[in-house]
């Protein structure tokens, strides 16, 4: 199997730039490394190309391994033959592999095998070669007869167990099923049991595989998990079972008639079954694929949020009964003070809710307030607007999605930043903090607990988990880490970098041991490798040295250097390239860094919402034009938030005029776009909207 051939093809990319990928890949390189520093050997490829081919080629080795170890199983039970190991070489996929292993498996002995013990294999061979009819078949099975056959008939009927076996294993017939179930099978639900009428949507469900969107796959099979549907597969099984026919040459009528039978007891009692749990399988690892492809194409702009900077900020983590915790942090995210107030039912204590809040925002200069939006939340945006309403500060507020917040404030890391502090303040410093730097607080959460998927607890989690790790290391890695301000979590999604460095890289910082880049080189257990992995990556503001304020990496600071002499905005690239000695990617990027020393590449996307005055469902209607803000893209459209308390749905037909396969091709989370108002349903709480 020639791996790079087979990724070329797979993925439309260059085999010598993959060929490159794969040599940095196996010396250790991370994707991030890869993509930013290594342009000239990828043919400039993105963090989404390597990660494809790292992907892919995790496949295909696993299929080599899978190759020798069958190979392995084969010569030692001497059943190895030239033809056999070729077939095995030639086979690109897991699937086939164990269809050519099947016969040879270690497994509890079958019918067949019990066939063979009784000896009955030579009946088998006089029924397909030499009998012409039942007279004939029956007088050559007497001879098998004994105290586990008891008559010519039982004898016949366990001999094609051997047949019903063979035909099993053809791989041509398994495949013949596999084509029906991806083509023309198809998967219907009925009800069982559902009172709270949860699935009802799939009560009478039947549609084709192939048409199947992953988001019923996974609402299915919950609800199959729970009880509320039955669920099947229907297949075209005389069509089949004709084509499987086909595949067989007999004689005479007779054995025919026997090779139907055989066919059909193989199809139901060992292919059908087989093939349904394999297609089942092949379904829910599709559908798990397609969501967390939808959870990372979520997740990475969520991440990449505009930050607000130079602003502290108030952070209110709404409750009724136990009251809103509030806390302000300064600019940097360092936290000042906190209290806690009870301005909604049961208590409503507005007015003195008011005064204290005043008080805060006097004493710390706030002048945004970030607000939770889970439990009170409505209610308690109604007492912010009356709070901006009798301030004499310039006040607004953001809604901040809470997904994860509990979660991070009940953290080793949240009790580590914050010993002394309640669990429900931990909280509302986070809302503040998401604020002014979504990425540096989401980091501190597992990012399935964010909440910008679907079926994501219905999910493989050790496959979620690894997927989404990726996602946020590649988040963090776009943007860089500025020392100053950031969180062992934060730096420890660095190229290169893992836990233990990233506490001891925080540590040596606090200790004044970091100013420049190259100091990096001091942290215990940082060696040349990791430093050139990482250092690019690391932003030193205060570092007496420039560049190391920059995206250029340290092994290209010669070349930032010899550009001081240059106007970079009037560069003959190739010329220049060829004088300095370094590929054009390369230049292009070091002249886009020191144009903008330090610059934050999220400043680029659309800022963040806010407000100063609640809107509710009733103050919109049809055909109203108004500007939202992307909280979740699905398969089947986007859900808006429009500042009503509820997301309004775009489904992907109102998209555009043109046709769209996928919400992705136009939309990504945490994007700003202006809507229309088609339908509100104020009894269901659901609210239409079209990009049209």
């Amino acid at each position: 199997m020639n791996i790079t051939e087979l990724l070329s093809e797979q993925l439309n990319i260059n085999e010598k730039n993959i060929i490159n990928v794969i040599e940095l890949l196996d010396e250790g390189s991370t994707v991030a490394f890869i993509a930013r520093y290594r342009k000239e050997k990828t043919g400039n490829l993105n963090d989404v190309d390597i990660r494809n081919i790292e992907k892919n080629l995790n496949k295909l080795r696993n299929i080599e391994r899978r190759q020798e170890e069958i190979i392995s199983s084969l010569e030692s039970q001497e059943k190895l033959t030239d033809e056999l190991k070729e077939q095995i070489l030639n086979a690109n996929s897991l699937t086939l592999l164990e269809d050519i292993y099947a016969p040879f498996k270690k497994k509890r002995k079958t019918r067949a095998d019990k066939a063979k013990e009784l000896g009955l294999e030579p009946l088998y061979e006089f029924l397909f070669n030499q009998a012409n009819n039942e007279e004939e078949a029956t007088e050559f099975a007497k001879d098998f007869i004994n105290e586990e056959i008891g008559n010519p008939e039982i004898a016949i009927e366990k001999a094609l167990d051997i047949l019903a076996e063979e035909i099993s294993n053809n791989i041509d017939a398994r495949n013949i099923v596999r084509r029906d179930g991806m083509m023309r099978a198809k998967l219907s639900s009925t009800l069982k049991e559902d009172p709270e009428k949860i699935y009802e949507t799939y009560y009478d469900f039947n549609r084709k595989v192939k048409d199947i969107k992953s988001y019923q796959i996974l609402a299915i099979n919950r609800a199959e998990r729970d009880g509320a549907l039955s669920v099947k597969l229907d297949f075209s099984d005389d069509y089949n079972k004709k084509l499987i026919a086909d595949l067989y040459e007999v004689n005479n009528q007779y054995q025919k008639e026997l090779l139907n039978f055989s066919i059909d007891d193989a199809y139901k009692r060992l292919i059908l079954p087989s093939i349904t749990n394999e297609l089942r399988n092949f379904l829910t690892e599709s559908a798990e694929d397609e969501s967390i492809k939808v959870f990372s194409k979520n997740l990475k702009p969520y991440f990449l949020q505009r930050p607000i900077k130079g602003k502290n900020v108030m952070g209110l983590d709404p409750g009724f009964r136990t009251g809103c915790k509030v806390a302000v942090v300064d600019a940097n995210g360092k936290y000042l003070d906190q209290t806690v107030i009870y301005p909604v039912e049961p208590h409503k204590r507005e007015a003195e809710s008011i005064k204290t809040l005043n008080e805060l925002i006097k004493k710390y200069d706030v002048n945004l307030i970030a607000l939770g939006n889970a439990t009170a939340s409505r209610e308690t945006e109604l007492f912010v607007n009356k709070l901006i309403d009798q301030s004499d500060k310039d006040l607004a507020y953001a809604i901040v999605n809470e997904a994860g917040a509990s979660v991070y404030s009940a953290s080793t890391l949240g009790e580590e930043e914050f010993p002394d502090l309640d669990v429900t303040i931990r909280g509302a410093i986070s809302m503040a903090r998401r604020l002014q730097d979504p990425m540096a607080e989401l980091v501190k959460i597992e990012p399935k607990h964010i909440g910008v998927g679907q079926y994501q607890h219905d999910l493989n989690e050790k496959k979620l988990d690894e997927e989404l790790s990726k996602v946020v290391e590649d988040a963090v890695n776009e943007v860089g880490v500025t020392i100053n301000n950031a969180s062992y979590k934060l730096l420890s999604y660095v190229s290169g970098l893992n836990l233990t460095l990233a506490k001891r890289i925080e540590e040596s910082f606090k200790n004044g041991e970091l100013i420049y880049r190259k100091d990096l080189k001091n942290v215990k257990g940082l060696g040349d490798k990791t430093y050139k992995l990482a250092a690019g990556f690391l932003r030193f503001p205060d570092s007496p040295e420039i560049l190391d304020n920059t995206g250029v990496h340290p092994e290209s600071y010669k070349v930032a250097k010899k550009l001081a002499k240059y106007d970079l905005d009037d560069l003959q690239l190739q010329t220049l390239s060829e004088d300095l000695e370094v590929g054009i990617p390369t230049l292009e990027d070091i002249i886009k860094e020191l144009k903008k020393p330090g610059r934050d590449p999220r400043d680029d996307n659309p800022e963040v919402l806010t407000k100063s005055e609640i809107m509710t469902i009733d103050d919109i209607k049809i055909g109203d034009e108004i500007k939202g803000k992307v909280r979740n893209v699905t398969d089947f459209g986007a859900f808006v938030d429009i500042g009503v308390g509820i997301d309004g749905l775009v489904h992907i037909s109102k998209m555009s005029d043109k046709f769209i396969k996928d919400p992705n091709e136009i939309l990504k989370n945490s994007d700003i776009i202006n809507v229309k108002v088609i339908d509100i349903d104020k009894e269901k709480s659901r609210i239409s909207l079209s990009m049209i």
